[in-house]
């Protein structure tokens, strides 16, 4: 495939005109929202457009609910549609809060891929102005602003160059109006949006795959940009509204691959979202003056900073991401910090008083062994904060409060994305205490913040060198056993290292805490024996970087095969190390995010090699639902 295209986001859509009136939009918008399932699946709408005005359904629940509502009500003939299919950011998966959203007039409607930040402003405005809201979603504020424009300019384009201007945040917009039926008006800023370029009919989608069964030319829009398509022609200009160039491209993969963005399995395409997972989880946390906000945590500050223990519940991956949490969280706060497994807290008569805050960590939000867990720490007094990724789960729904994680869909079993994703809510949730308990200086709470925003990109470097890593990969596809060691973050690193190769290889793989090398495991060193070695920063923590060092001698001395993951410009790990998988410089608590990418890239491609299914692995399932 020539040239670059983003296939991260949250929620997938899709628009499409044509010259007549026929049924082919809505068969086009809904054989699109069938491949784009996988960017979101709590509710799906539609809306076509003909002379007589704008025409909608809209369902809660997967595309079938929405195929069973368009049975019941068919959608009269059109010349252009618009499609979406929702993963809930603001405002829980119900009929009200599914897109398209409508103007109160019905003269405009919009769907929306993204977070627009300043949505709570822009409603109070609304509101004071008597406008009447019936959704929960920062989308309709969207609806309202471009009617109110459409209606002042009479030109959808002119009109969304003006609402795109006001809006802050991440977001792609699709809309239509009366009165403009053979055409779509799509603006983008981060959140993702192409062009399918057809014979007599054009295509926006947040992905090639919504478009890429009926045409393979695309253009590629830059950030800050709106586009208007009609049958016969693509337009492109700034929110100013000047006109700009977009670059053509062409997808050289089919619809059967659509679904996975072009990549060959799920697992591979996820860990290429990373960088926007970790992004998304990011995006919007911060006030006017940089102070850190988490609006999502509904516990009173009082109570927040009287707490004097936090234990992180989780299991398997999300547990790893809680040992991440604890050494930032300790460090940060100065509030003792336990991690325990969910299937173990409510039985081992753990201590928990109502000064103890349980923070449970689960992608899905339905995992049973974390949900009794919750259930049993709310018995204690304790107060809870959900880690999910999943709005109006189980778990966000009984505990106190919910950082949700913005990492979308995530459909292959073992997970990469969501770990990421969980890490960096946890660190919010860590620098945010430090800044209600006045253990960090505001200025050190930005200073990490920043640090955390330059870590997206630092990601996307260890993916574009994967090849390296997939080439490393293959050559030891008959490998029995691999060994994992690492220091400080580098140990939790070191054990979901060790994980996902048990996960995806089905081979004997071990994480292990590298000063505990010399107590027991360096039995299990022999001969050719290949061994992961996590080496922290030499600009971090005092000693640590020699003594992994060290971890890295007695190994060699044993015959082991020593694969170092270490920071550019450490030229001291290359005598130690039989390959090195160079990662970029990054403060020692944020070094997880970018030190598990190669091991995630290594563990799937450690599994193609062999054969095996990557996406859904012998005897796992993706949401652990029973104790």
């Amino acid at each position: 495939m020539t040239g670059a295209v983003t296939v991260a986001g949250m929620c997938g859509i899709i628009g499409y005109v044509g010259h007549t009136e026929s049924t082919r939009p809505l068969s086009v918008v809904m054989e699109a929202l069938s491949r784009l399932q996988y960017r979101g699946y709590d509710s799906a709408g539609v809306v076509v457009v003909n002379q007589s005005g704008l025409h909608h359904v809209k369902k809660a629940g997967k595309l079938a609910a929405l195929e069973a509502e368009l049975a019941a009500r068919p959608l009269p003939a059109a010349s252009s549609a618009v499609g979406h299919t929702r993963w809930a950011t603001h405002g829980g998966p119900t009929d009200a809060n599914a897109h398209p959203h409508l103007s109160p007039d019905g003269a405009v409607a919009v769907v929306h891929n993204g977070i627009i930040e300043n949505h709570d402003l822009l409603r109070q405005e609304l509101l004071n102005a008597g406008a009447v809201f019936s959704s929960q979603t920062d989308t309709e504020v969207a609806a309202h602003l471009l009617a109110r424009a459409y209606h002042q300019t009479g030109d959808l384009p002119d009109a969304m160059c003006l609402v795109a201007q006001r809006l802050e945040g991440a977001f792609t917009l699709l809309a239509v109006a009366t009165g403009q039926p053979h055409l779509v008006v799509g603006a983008r800023r981060t959140s993702p949006l192409v062009v399918g370029l057809g014979e007599g009919e054009n295509f926006l989608g947040s992905d090639v795959a919504a478009f890429v069964a009926q045409t393979n030319r695309a253009l590629e829009l830059g950030q800050d940009q709106v586009v208007t398509i009609t049958p016969d022609s693509v337009s492109v200009t700034d929110f100013a509204g000047q006109p700009v160039e977009a670059k053509h491209f062409t997808v050289d993969w089919d619809a059967s691959a659509a679904v996975k963005g072009g990549f060959a399995t799920f697992m591979e395409k996820e860990i290429h979202d990373q960088p926007d997972a970790v992004r998304d989880t990011l995006l919007g946390r911060t006030g006017p003056q940089g102070h850190l906000k988490l609006d999502e945590l509904r516990v009173s500050e009082s109570l927040l900073r009287s707490i004097d223990k936090i234990i992180v519940v989780a299991c398997g991956t999300a547990a790893y991401a809680g040992h991440v949490a604890k050494y930032a969280i300790e460090h940060w706060c100065r509030i003792p910090t336990e991690v325990e497994l969910a299937h173990e807290f409510r039985y081992r008569d753990a201590i928990v008083t109502e000064k103890t805050l349980i923070v449970a960590i689960s992608q899905s939000g339905e995992t049973m062994d974390t949900i009794q867990a919750v259930r049993h720490a709310r018995e204690q007094g304790a107060k809870v904060i959900a880690v999910v990724n999943t709005m109006g789960s189980t778990i966000a729904r009984e505990s106190d409060a919910a950082l949700y994680t913005h990492a979308g869909p995530e459909v292959a079993v073992a997970s990469t994305k969501a770990f990421l994703a969980q890490i960096t809510a946890t660190y919010l949730l860590g620098l945010y205490l430090a800044q209600l308990r006045g253990t960090m200086f505001a200025d050190e709470v930005r200073a990490v913040l920043s640090e955390l925003d330059q870590t997206p990109a630092k990601i996307q470097t260890v993916i574009e060198s994967e090849d390296g890593i997939k080439a490393l990969a293959s050559a030891m596809k008959e490998t029995k056993s691999v060994l994992f060691l690492g220091r400080h973050v580098g140990f939790p690193v070191a054990m979901e290292g060790a994980l996902k190769l048990k996960e995806l290889a089905y081979i004997h793989a071990e994480g292990f805490a590298a000063g505990e090398l010399k107590h027991g495991p360096i039995a299990l060193i022999d001969q050719g024996q290949p061994v992961f070695v996590v080496v922290p920063s030499p600009r971090g923590r005092d000693a640590l970087h020699d003594k992994i060092l060290s971890n890295i001698e007695e190994v060699r001395a044993r015959g082991a095969v020593t694969l170092v993951v270490a920071e550019e410009g450490d030229i001291a790990v290359t005598e130690f190390a039989e390959r090195v998988l160079w990662v970029p410089q990054t403060p020692t608590l944020l070094a997880p995010l970018v030190a598990v990418v190669p091991l995630q890239i290594f563990a799937c491609a450690l599994a193609s090699a062999k054969g095996l299914d990557v996406d859904q692995p012998r005897n796992l399932a993706k949401s652990v639902t029973v104790e």
